[in-house]
């Protein structure tokens, strides 16, 4: 069966494994687990950002980092695509009392333009804008990266009127493999930044928040809270570490496998897709005589496993256990279908 239902259904490779049985471990509650210490420290420093500290998942990174940058009755910024407000459980309102206020970008993506007329807390009966929350690459909007310019805009913008600005990174990695931005930059616009080791990357469990070393000394606390004290969590940590050393490099290969099953979905009379708005491992089109369930269960019975991403709308999406002979199947099993 080839899986692009995510890129989060990797498994652990041989090597991978093995540096996770030798990794040394210590209590990460006790901040004693130096491949945790180690991990954090590097990727904090990759990322030109002071502090790290490392999470079970990217929604408990995302919702760490809104605790630290609100206090109760605060409104987010946040595209209306944006996985916070669609795939987090409306976890922003349960734990820390904020609201957020959507808004309707291009693909998953904010402009400091779009959000001039958008800022509350002049008056007394209105939430306080604190943060404009943004995601690089954009699961909804199909992969779409942000561009240097549009991220510094961002940053200009927020300085401006005194507000925060968190980055969902949960594919970050393919942003930076696609844009070639050095990852240092996304230190200087973002106040935190939430990582994620378990989609392109291919560990098996684990994200990071980035911030400031007072904002990190928070953040653990509230992990804590949480529940996402983990103990000799070292294992994890050398997974995550082998995954940046040796699965980073192979982001590439993911975005131009999805670039030529888009060429493909192009060519078939019975699908539509916009080939340029494929930027990294994400592929969504569209089916333009059938629906998205009755499509998914043919594609599954000839081996091929995608998700709905609406009534007739299909994502598959890239991870380097896909290899040019599965691609190839794939291609094979789409022209006989919907040609």
């Amino acid at each position: 069966m080839i899986d692009l239902r995510s890129d989060t259904v990797t498994t652990p490779t041989d090597g991978m494994r093995h540096a996770m049985m030798d990794a040394e471990v210590g209590d990460d509650v006790f901040c004693e687990d130096p491949t945790v210490n180690e991990l954090e420290d590097k990727v904090s420093e990759l990322f030109g950002i002071e502090a790290g500290l490392f999470v079970p998942s990217g929604t408990m990174g995302n919702q760490i980092s809104i605790k630290i940058l609100t206090e109760p009755g605060d409104e987010i910024l946040i595209e209306k695509k944006g996985h916070i407000f669609n795939y987090e459980g409306g976890a922003a309102s349960f734990i820390s009392s904020v609201q957020l206020q959507t808004l309707a970008g291009h693909r998953g993506k904010l402009t400091a333009e779009m959000l001039h007329d958008r800022i509350r807390g002049k008056f007394m009966w209105e939430p306080n804008t604190r943060v404009i929350a943004v995601e690089n690459s954009t699961n909804k909007g199909g992969g779409a990266c942000y561009t240097k310019s549009e991220l510094e805009e961002l940053r200009a913008f927020a300085d401006d009127h005194g507000l925060k600005i968190h980055l969902d990174g949960a594919r970050l990695w393919n942003a930076i493999a696609a844009t070639n931005i050095d990852p240092a930059f996304f230190g200087k616009v973002a106040d935190t930044i939430s990582v994620c080791f378990s989609k392109g990357l291919g560990a098996p469990v684990g994200s990071m928040v980035l911030s400031s070393g007072e904002n990190i000394r928070r953040a653990r606390r509230f992990r804590k809270m949480l529940g996402g004290g983990m103990r000799q969590v070292g294992m994890l940590a050398a997974a995550a570490n082998y995954a940046i050393d040796h699965h980073w490099s192979k982001l590439e290969d993911d975005h131009r496998r999805a670039k030529e099953l888009a060429e493909l979905i192009n060519a078939c009379s019975k699908l539509q897709i916009d080939t340029e708005s494929v930027e990294t491992n994400i592929v969504i089109f569209v089916l333009m005589e059938e629906k998205a369930e009755s499509a998914l269960k043919k594609l599954e019975e000839r081996g091929v496993r995608m998700v709905p991403f609406g009534p007739q709308t299909i994502r598959a999406t890239f991870h380097y256990q896909v290899t040019d002979e599965d691609l190839e199947h794939v291609i094979r099993v789409m022209k006989g279908l919907f040609n």
